[in-house]
């Protein structure tokens, strides 16, 4: 095995002292050690083994544990919205600190993080969010300066499988709908229907006020998302766009307005009575009223996300172009080409939530 060369004095003849080389982050300095009357060879070279030794502890020790920067992470770089930094936080307190706290953040290297990931007992999916996070930490500590900038290791993991569903998703046939409707009471049905006829996220469903509805002009705007009650930005800035409403939908939703205790413009369209109105209806009793009522129905069990699901798969069988269908579930990719080329024709965005409506809503006798 081939020894570690140990640092040597060198006589400065120009200067009359002992100098010695030490390499620190890949460039040679200087260190003086003394005159060349006042220190014999042998004096020299050791005080020049203490320099290196001082300075390879000093350098360990500015390097950060991963408990450290995560410190540092939670109060410099956290994204702001609550569903993110919650899921943040959970990988973080149950798998990533338990793991890595103690070890240096250079530690953190591809093969053993790879080798962890896969003794987890864990879906792809979720494994592949924590390599994510720690992607994000190793940036984080690249961006302070606590390791070079190099390429991320994290970029070499491999979790196999992470882009595959583990579950199909569900959407409903019109018929299957219709049934699961006739289970539903309010404010669950105007909700379902809310969801189903605009593809809303129940975050954003849940978070619209009266005030958001354009009556003049037919138009929703979704400025807002709300998790376990605290009202957060959008899931992404594609989300907050004005939409069409069909105008059998407007007046449903007037229809509501008036029913409900909390029509106020500043009001929740779904106010809890539980809360005064000064919350929506919570998740989870959404989410528990439309098991009950797919139950009833007769239905495989759905989600609340299910809605969304459907009106996708209603918007295919409407024949919407796909450009129009990525507008209308306002994501960010059909890889980027239609935020390149601008909006799709408001017209077509129009008819096609007008044809999901006359599929959600019951027939009139």
């Amino acid at each position: 095995m081939k020894r570690a060369r140990s640092i040597r004095a060198v006589r400065n003849e120009a200067r009359s002292t002992w100098v010695c080389f030490p390499i620190i982050d890949g460039k040679r300095t200087t260190r003086k050690l003394g005159n060349l009357n006042q220190l014999t060879r042998e004096q020299a070279n050791a005080k020049a083994a203490q320099v290196m030794t001082s300075l390879k502890l000093k350098q360990e020790r500015s390097i950060p544990t991963v408990s450290e920067l995560v410190a540092q992470y939670r109060a410099e770089r956290m994204p702001q919205r609550y569903s993110t930094r919650r899921s943040y936080e959970c990988w973080f307190r149950k798998h990533i600190i338990p793991c890595w706290g103690d070890q240096a953040i250079t530690d953190v290297q591809a093969r053993s993080v790879e080798l962890w990931l896969q003794s987890l007992a864990l879906t792809p999916k979720s494994k592949a969010h924590i390599r994510g996070l720690l992607h994000i930490l190793l940036d984080y500590a690249m961006w302070r300066g606590d390791m070079p900038v190099q390429r991320n290791p994290m970029e070499l993991v491999t979790v196999r499988g992470s882009s595959k569903r583990t579950r199909i998703p569900r959407s409903l046939t019109v018929e299957e709908f219709q049934e699961f409707m006739l289970q539903l009471s309010e404010p669950f049905y105007t909700i379902a229907l809310v969801c189903v006829c605009f593809g809303l996220r129940i975050s954003e469903c849940l978070a619209l006020k009266w005030g958001d509805v354009d009556w003049i002009h037919g138009k929703l705007t979704v400025q807002r998302g709300i998790v376990r009650q605290r009202v957060g930005e959008v899931k992404t800035v594609y989300s907050g766009r004005k939409m069409s409403i069909d105008a059998a939908m407007l007046e449903l939703l007037k229809h509501w307005k008036q029913t409900t205790q909390f029509p106020a413009d500043d009001d929740w369209m779904f106010g809890s009575p539980v809360k005064l109105g000064r919350q929506p209806w919570s998740y989870d009793q959404i989410w528990r009223s439309f098991r009950k009522a797919a139950s009833d129905a007769g239905i495989d069990k759905i989600g609340t996300h299910s809605m969304r699901h459907t009106y996708r798969s209603w918007l295919d069988a409407a024949g919407t172009p796909i450009a129009v269908q990525q507008k209308l579930m306002r994501h960010g990719d059909i890889r980027t080409t239609m935020n390149v080329y601008g909006d799709v024709i408001t017209n077509e965005m129009a008819e096609a939530h007008s044809k999901v409506v006359r599929m959600a809503l019951p027939p009139v006798n």
